[in-house]
């Protein structure tokens, strides 16, 4: 699937929601924003039960369904997993790989996350890889060899040609902590990775959208959305209040 939107907000709403939540969250969403501007998309990722529903709700709009993660396998004996041609089936779109929270808690490695990313390449989705320091290793002055060892277990799979995909930067002491990056940090680290893109492949790394996700809200939305380099956001928990959701969505466009 190719990139044909520069610039994204995606919503994670990670282990959250109910079908009466949903419902009320994507009309609120929806009221506010009866047409998307072509510039920016907005998509969503809800757990996989609610996917149906999502599919429905938002029937009509230009939202796009997106996923939590995926297996890297695409069928077989595989229990508890989800592969990517079923995504695909129930009509997503996206989908999340290498979040902090997965390599954390399911201690998903480079190689792991590689594999994924090709899997959702190779079922027609959309992959929205996520990379990200934690507070040890920034202290450590490994920020950007972190970055780059992610970054290499995925580009080394791909057609850099041919094959695309967002890339969402998160520092890992920044989700969920209300903490947000500064903006120098912001941009220091959002400037190398382009620069690092570029460097593999020129027109691969111009056209790569690059996200941040740390704790972006709709009160920070409008100076993070203006840093250079930076494409839109990867959003947690103000994801799930429409008016943040919007407001983040507006600061984005307004930097389109």
């Amino acid at each position: 699937m190719a990139v044909a939107i520069k610039k994204w907000v995606i919503g994670n709403w990670k282990l959250q929601g109910s079908q009466v939540f949903n419902k009320e969250l994507v009309e609120g969403i929806r009221a506010s924003l009866p047409a998307l501007d072509n510039r920016v998309g907005m998509s969503v990722c809800p757990v996989f039960p609610y996917l149906i529903q999502l599919a429905d709700l938002l029937a009509g709009s230009s939202m796009v369904l997106g996923a939590q993660t995926l297996s890297e396998h695409a069928k077989g004996a595989y229990t508890g997993e989800v592969a990517g041609p079923m995504l695909k089936d129930v009509g997503v779109a996206l989908v999340l790989v290498g979040h902090s929270e997965r390599r954390a808690y399911q201690g998903e490695s480079n190689e792991l996350i590689g594999k994924k990313v090709r899997a959702a390449l190779d079922a027609g989705l959309l992959p929205v890889l996520c990379i990200g320091e934690t507070k040890q290793e920034r202290d450590a002055g490994e920020t950007r060899s972190v970055l780059t060892g992610q970054l290499d277990a995925v580009l080394s799979l791909l057609d850099l040609a041919k094959e695309d995909m967002v890339i969402a930067y998160e520092p890992r002491w920044a989700i969920g902590t209300g903490v947000s990056a500064s903006p120098e940090m912001i941009a220091e680290v959002h400037g190398f990775l382009r620069s690092y893109l570029i460097g593999k492949a020129a027109a691969f790394g111009a056209r790569t959208p690059l996200l941040y996700g740390g704790s972006m809200n709709g009160s920070n939305a409008d100076s993070i959305a203006a840093i250079k380099d930076v494409d839109g956001g990867l959003i947690g928990s103000a994801a799930l209040k429409a008016d943040e959701f919007v407001a983040i969505y507006q600061a984005v466009l307004a930097c389109a």
